[in-house]
């Protein structure tokens, strides 16, 4: 059975254009589930318009349909910003805490600056309004728009790393926890760019035996 896709619409944006607030921003993320590699966080601007854009959740396209709209994001966004939080930050803040550290960071970058915010159940401190319904990676363009420039980015740093530290397999999982990242992990150990405070590889670390099996963390 196949399950209809969401389309996305401006009606959170609309609460805040009532109010007279005009700049929304959009603010997702991709990769706070990884076990490697950096959690990425986009902000994107769309013109005030209420137009329809292909835009969807990263989520419901293929790896070819996500580059070409993103490209169309950068083409029409007002103003755009993409920041990460690399391992390091993660395991000194938790997930969460290094996730709203590069959320704000991305922020501080657009300019102009947001007058509001959508984020994808993201609840920033922030002193402008801010709507963070979940699910709103598909349900709203603008954080749709984040999650486009989110994924590809995060993707491609992917595949640089992937260069850099041959036989992890991170150009396919993209550090997630596939059965061919756990293989990597027991054979060659880990990286500098795994989060050690993550559970696996915290157990990993603690037990350097090579008989010592993920699945059962």
């Amino acid at each position: 059975m196949t399950i209809p896709q969401v389309t996305p619409d401006w009606a959170y944006e609309r609460e805040h254009w009532r109010r007279g607030y005009f700049r929304v921003a959009g603010v997702d993320e991709a990769g706070r589930g990884a076990w490697a590699g950096p959690v990425t966080v986009a902000a994107v601007i769309l013109p005030g318009t209420a137009q329809d854009y292909p835009f969807r959740d990263s989520k419901q396209l293929t790896a070819a349909q996500r580059e070409e709209f993103a490209a169309e994001v950068r083409r029409v966004a007002v103003t755009y910003a993409i920041e990460h939080a690399w391992p390091a930050e993660i395991d000194e803040k938790n997930i969460l805490g290094a996730t709203h550290a590069a959320a704000l960071r991305a922020l501080a970058r657009l300019e102009p600056p947001p007058q509001a915010l959508v984020t994808d159940y993201l609840k920033l401190r922030v002193d402008i309004p801010i709507s963070a319904p979940p699910k709103a990676d598909a349900l709203s363009y603008t954080v749709a728009a984040a999650s486009l420039l989110a994924k590809t980015e995060r993707d491609r740093l992917m595949l640089e790393l992937d260069a850099q530290h041959p036989g992890y397999g991170f150009a396919g999982h993209k550090g997630y926890g596939a059965p061919a990242h756990r293989a990597a992990l027991r054979d060659l150990g880990v990286t500098d760019l795994h989060r050690r405070s993550y559970a696996p590889i915290r157990a990993l670390l603690d037990t350097p035996s090579p008989l010592f099996d993920l699945e059962t963390t």
